[in-house]
């Protein structure tokens, strides 16, 4: 049944009334929800999308945001308390053993359970960035009805992006704990989680979520040349956050100024040198992927050393390594170098992952951490969501206790060719969304 065949809708309207005759009518509905986002706030999103999508009979539509953590599903409502507490909110729940835990997972759509045609679960996604998942209820909705609420859902995503960095909802919404401030200056600073082309796809996480006192990652892409750069500032408290500011804020700058590597390095160190005198310093590496080669330059500078994942295999990327940033003993000028292949993926970390021991004393330890991203490697999950299940994995050792902070980077190069279209949104987590609609019966 087609979106035009329907009896009635969930209020009953006759669907001359209330479902489209053409593409025309599908492209208004859109077009109305872009014209009035101009003037809308994130919290009026959920009137203003169901107001536009009972035009093509979307109806009864819940926008669920996940948590920080990736844990929680939330409803967007107009103000909510700030976080804290124990237990569920109103209208949370688990994204683990849910219908929709498994379409924000492996980016589908779903239909709410095995004999329930009438209500749907829709992945939000942010280009490659995981926001969360619509609720939405379509009657035996048809590939037509299904494209739409694709369709749909990628502009609601798009529509959130633009709108949460001005609302105090949206953090309060995504939040389970109170946030420190070093956490809440890193969190603004760094870019989205997970972002992928045909080439290049790289997807980075951070724990504690709520209480990172040092760690931070970066990554830029023109097309051609890949930077990646992680930090590690001493300490865990506020002042180990603004070191790690610094380091980062610094480094984009230089970068952006078009300094290379070595001189990208030697910015931070005087930059840090001049605001801390020596006492605060960052380990780090910087790094850049020519994704048309395969060539990896990289300077290390007291930090662990890279990993490339090469199928079953790791391939270990020692080389000189430099003092940390800012201790005032000099800043590297040695660069490293290795050519990778296609399908190879490059880990980023920070000692949190690696060095971090349980209740009982044991280290959760490299080779842990990549067999684990080995074993799932064969499950042939989402690389978001690979990582995902690390941290989750990660937490689990250590009872959930972090004492220092675990962050991983990965970037998986799919050679200069890069990767059919299809196989790069299988890789991210994309719902697929074909350019032309089905044609109706």
């Amino acid at each position: 049944m087609s979106l035009d065949d329907r009896a009635t809708t969930d209020h009953g309207v006759r669907p001359e009334e209330h479902f489209p005759e053409s593409a025309t009518e599908r492209s208004a509905m859109l077009g109305a929800l872009i014209s009035a986002s101009h003037f809308s706030t994130l919290e009026q999103l959920p009137e203003r999308l169901n107001e536009e999508a009972a035009r093509v009979g979307l109806t009864d539509i819940t926008v669920y945001l996940v948590d920080l953590q990736q844990d929680l599903f939330t409803p967007l409502v107009p103000h909510p308390p700030p976080a804290g507490g124990t237990g569920l909110r109103h209208g949370e729940f688990r994204v683990e053993g849910t219908v929709a835990g498994r379409a924000f997972q492996h980016g589908e759509v779903l239909p709410a359970g095995p004999g329930d045609h009438d209500h749907w679960w829709v992945p939000l996604v942010d280009g490659t960035d995981r926001l969360g998942v619509m609720r939405i209820t379509a009657p035996d909705a048809d590939e037509a009805a299904q494209l739409d609420m694709r369709r749909l859902a990628a502009l609601v995503a798009l529509m959130i992006v633009s709108k949460r960095g001005l609302s105090d909802s949206y953090s309060r919404l995504v939040r389970r704990r109170r946030m420190d401030v070093a956490t809440e200056m890193e969190w603004r600073l760094m870019p989205s989680r997970t972002f992928a082309t045909d080439s290049l796809m790289i997807s980075a996480l951070m724990e504690p979520a709520y209480q990172v006192s040092g760690d931070v990652y970066d990554y830029a892409f023109d097309g051609r040349i890949a930077q990646l750069s992680l930090f590690d500032a001493m300490g865990h408290d506020t002042a180990a956050g603004v070191t790690a500011n610094l380091a980062l804020s610094t480094a984009r700058n230089a970068r952006r100024e078009g300094s290379d590597l070595a001189s990208t390095a030697a910015a931070v160190e005087e930059v840090l040198v001049e605001q801390f005198s020596g006492d605060r310093f960052v380990t780090g590496i910087l790094a850049e992927l020519d994704v048309t080669t395969g060539e990896l330059d990289w300077l290390n500078c007291g930090h662990p050393h890279l990993v490339v994942v090469r199928g079953r295999s790791p391939v270990h990327l020692d080389g000189p390594t430099a003092p940390p940033i800012g201790a005032g003993l000099g800043h590297p000028d040695t660069l490293c170098h290795k050519q990778l292949e296609p399908g190879d993926r490059l880990l980023l970390y920070t000692d949190g992952v690696t060095e971090a021991r349980n209740p009982e004393g044991e280290e959760f330890g490299l080779q842990r951490f990549i067999d684990f991203l080995l074993r799932h490697q064969a499950d042939e999950l989402p690389v978001p969501e690979t990582l995902r299940r690390l941290i989750r994995h990660h937490l689990a050792y250590h009872k959930g206790q972090l004492r220092d902070d675990a962050t991983v980077v990965l970037a998986e190069w799919h050679g200069a060719a890069g990767l059919p279209e299809e196989e790069t949104k299988d890789k991210v987590g994309i719902p697929d969304m074909p350019e032309t609609q089905p044609a109706e019966e």
